[in-house]
This record gives C-alpha cells, sequence and structure tokens, in this order.
C-alpha cells in the first residue's frame, strides 16, 4: 500500500490489490467446487454426503478464519502508521493462536460430529460419507489456519500477488488428488466424496509450506523475521486480536451459517433436493468470491488509510468498492439466468437433479445482489475496526429476519423448498442495510 493523491491513483492501486485477492479466492473455492462436482459424477449419494459434511465445515472455517482475519486491519494500520517494528510480534501471536484454535476445532469435532449427524433424517450411505470426508479433511485443518494467518499479513502489506500464485499452484494438485481418491486412479483407493476430503488436507499441507518457506526467504517478508525470531506466546496479544477478531469471525459466521441451516432443513427432503440445492448454492457461492474479495481489499485499503488518519481517502475507497461490486453483480446475474442449463449439467447427469437445480440458480441472482452491497460494507467496516455493531446486525438480518422468513416460506407457501432461498434473500437484504447506515454514520463521526 502507498498513499495516492487522486480517484485515478485509489482505482489503480485497488484494482492491483484486488485482482490476485480475486484469483486467490476463486482458486480457493475452486477445490470446493471441484469436490462438489467430482462427487457429484460419483453419484447422488457422494454429492449429498459432501453437501452435508460442507455445510458443517464451511460455516465453523469460515468463522475461525474470520478470526484469524484481525491481523489484515491490524497489519494495514500499523503499516500506514509507520510501525513496521511493531508487525512481527502481530504475526507470530497470530500464529500460536491459529493453532490453538485449529486444535480446539478437531477437539470440538471429535465429540460432536456423529450426535450432529445423528440427529438428521440421513439415509445411512449419505451420513457415513459426510462422516468420514469431514474426518479426512480435518487432518489438513491446522496448515489450513496457518495458510490463511500467514495470508492476511501478505496481503495486508499490499502483496497479494503472492497468495495468489500460491493458489494457483495448489488448485492443479486438489483436482490431481480428487481424481485420484475419488475415483480410485493413479493406484489410490476409489473413495468416492470421502476422497474429496482426503484430496483437500492434501492441499492444505501443500499451500502451507508453500507460504512459510515464502514468508521465511522472500523479501520484504523475510525482513520482518517472523520464524527467525520466534517470541513465546504472549497471551495479551491474543486477547488484543480476538477483540477485533471474535466479532468479525461470528458475523461472518451468522452470515454463512445460514446458508448451511438451510441446507440441514433441506435433509428433510430427498436426496435428489438436498443434492439439487448443493450445486445451486455452490456456484453461487462461487460468484460470491467476487464481493468478498472487493471486502478484504476494502479492509487493506480502508485499514491503510485509517491508520494514518486519512479519512478522506478511506471513504472514497469505501464507495469505489461497493460500487464495483454491484456492477459486477449484476453481470453475474445475467451470467446465471442465460447459462442455468449448462451450470446445472456440471453438477449431476440427472434430469430431475438439473431441472431443481435450474429452479434454485434463479432464486441465486437476487441474493448475490444482496450480497454485492453488503460484504463491501463489511469489509470497509472492518478496515475502521468497527466490528461489534457489525457482529449484532449480521445476528439479527440472518437469523431472527431471514431463516424464520425462509422457514415459513418453504412450509406455508407453495414455494416448498424455494422458500428458504427467499429467506437468504430477505435476510441478505436486510443486512446490507443495516451495514450501509453504519458505515455512514462512522465516516459521519470521522
Amino acid at each position: 500500500m502507498y498513499k495516492t493523491d487522486s480517484i485515478q491513483q485509489k482505482m489503480k492501486l485497488f484494482l492491483l490489490i484486488l485482482f490476485p485477492i480475486l484469483i486467490t479466492q476463486l482458486g480457493m473455492y475452486a477445490m470446493n467446487f471441484f469436490d462438489t462436482v467430482m462427487s457429484g459424477k460419483a453419484g447422488a449419494e457422494d454429492l449429498a454426503g459432501v453437501a452435508i459434511g460442507s455445510s458443517l465445515w464451511v460455516p465453523i472455517f469460515t468463522g475461525v478464519n474470520g478470526i484469524l482475519m484481525a491481523l489484515s486491519p491490524i497489519v494495514a494500520q500499523l503499516s500506514g502508521a509507520d510501525k513496521k517494528e511493531d508487525v512481527p510480534h502481530a504475526v507470530q501471536q497470530g500464529l500460536y493462536l491459529s493453532i490453538a484454535m485449529a486444535v480446539i476445532v478437531m477437539i470440538i469435532g471429535y465429540f460432536l460430529l456423529d450426535p450432529l449427524l445423528a440427529m438428521m433424517d440421513l439415509e445411512q450411505d449419505v451420513r457415513s460419507i459426510a462422516k468420514f470426508y469431514l474426518v479426512a479433511l480435518s487432518t489438513g485443518i491446522i496448515p489450513l489456519f496457518i495458510f490463511n494467518l500467514l495470508r492476511c499479513f501478505i496481503d495486508a502489506l499490499g502483496h497479494t500477488r503472492i497468495t495468489m500464485i500460491i493458489i494457483l499452484l495448489s488448485l492443479p494438485i486438489n483436482i490431481v488428488s480428487n481424481y485420484a481418491f475419488i475415483f480410485g486412479k493413479l493406484g489410490m483407493p476409489a473413495l468416492g466424496g470421502v476422497g474429496a476430503g482426503v484430496a483437500s488436507a492434501i492441499t492444505y499441507w501443500i499451500s502451507c509450506f508453500i507460504i512459510v518457506g515464502v514468508t521465511w526467504k522472500v523479501r520484504p517478508f523475510a525482513s520482518y523475521s517472523i520464524f527467525t525470531q520466534m517470541k513465546k506466546p504472549y497471551f495479551k496479544t491474543w486477547w488484543e486480536q480476538l477483540k477485533i477478531g471474535v466479532p468479525i469471525g461470528f458475523a461472518i459466521f451468522f452470515e454463512v451459517s445460514i446458508f448451511a441451516a438451510v441446507t440441514l432443513f433441506m435433509s428433510a427432503y430427498d436426496t435428489a433436493t438436498i443434492a439439487a440445492h448443493q450445486a445451486a448454492i455452490n456456484f453461487a457461492s462461487f460468484l460470491y468470491m467476487i464481493p468478498l474479495s472487493i471486502s478484504m481489499a476494502l479492509t487493506i485499503a480502508v485499514g491503510f488509510e485509517a491508520g494514518g488518519n486519512r479519512d478522506r481517502d478511506a471513504r472514497q475507497y469505501s464507495f469505489m468498492g461497493i460500487i464495483i461490486a454491484v456492477g459486477m453483480a449484476i453481470l453475474g446475474g445475467v451470467a446465471i439466468y442465460a447459462f442455468d442449463d449448462p451450470v446445472a449439467r456440471m453438477y449431476s447427469d440427472q434430469t430431475v437433479v438439473i431441472e431443481m437445480t435450474k429452479h434454485f440458480l434463479f432464486y441465486a441472482i437476487f441474493f448475490q445482489l444482496a450480497d454485492a452491497f453488503g460484504a463491501p460494507l463489511q469489509g470497509a467496516l472492518r478496515g475502521y475496526k468497527d466490528v461489534n455493531i457489525t457482529l449484532v446486525m449480521a445476528f439479527i438480518s440472518y437469523w431472527i429476519i431471514g431463516l424464520p422468513s425462509g422457514y415459513l416460506f418453504a412450509n406455508f407457501t407453495s414455494f416448498g423448498p424455494a422458500g428458504y432461498w427467499m429467506g437468504l434473500i430477505i435476510g441478505l437484504s436486510a443486512g446490507a442495510l443495516t451495514l450501509l447506515f453504519r458505515l455512514i454514520s462512522i465516516q459521519k463521526q470521522k
């Protein structure tokens, strides 16, 4: 990051930061995308099992990763305030915190996974695939959290192309591993949907080794001596990061978990409905990587300017990001409408699943428009380190408004399972509106 004097300079810098983040996010989500698509080719039970497993894992991962994302505004503001000597301590303590949180997640999963799956009305094969998909994936949780923590450090310094390159190197590994372990190729056993979890864990380990090596040996990151001058854990710094990170993590968790909750409610329907819902939500979530990437870029840009008390510049970045996100969402909606049939056929060869997927994709057009407003607003607010009110707004919008309205539409109207998608649209729209008012309020105060 560096200081800019005009809108044109800001646009150029913002796009330079944004593009690698977008490629990185698309690459990371592509791993889940290929898990889902390739599992679907193994069978509807495998697709449904991975769907259920993902619905449990993704909210947990994104929530914890949201906590680790506290490092981005911390490093960005330290850089903007010319306090670079304080960066190594923040990163090292973040590493300790990421490992501790990974261990906690694995311990909780060990005790709660079977009871959670037993609560769902699932076919035995689907339940078994979901369980062992998550067991296999869990062997890569520690390196995954380390990778994301170091990624926040690298991105906050403005070097977003580094993580883009790492993900682009890792994606082929994930695809080949999926091919080998799902279908039993290259001398590996055919594990079906469970093989997708094995492939993900392998990819997480390789990505972690690469980013650790980059941070250790490549300048300018090596100059921070993250690994050569390690200090002992310092719980006061953990607490300072948690005060920022926990609200971010829970706000993300409330948003992502509503999608997971809908998937769990979908378990009351047949396997074809679960598979179609997962296919549609998987593709729509792939498009969500665009506003999410803009959100992450805004956290860096707004944090840098806010750290240097350049409030006018921070405000300009905020609304620049929102405008870009909405424009891209309109294009995304047109693409979904025009290519719904080819998209649906990527996930399944079964006619009933294809037709239901196309039906769900129509609703995805509208809630991804709401996301185009909400995600950049969250990113800008994180740049200001304004996270507590955002947490409350997220909970009310998604869980008090969105999910109950979806339940009513699904069970008391003719919408059927599509009623849950109506609830998603309502919840995301309410969240975006409240976040806009909050951002305007913060900027007026400054």
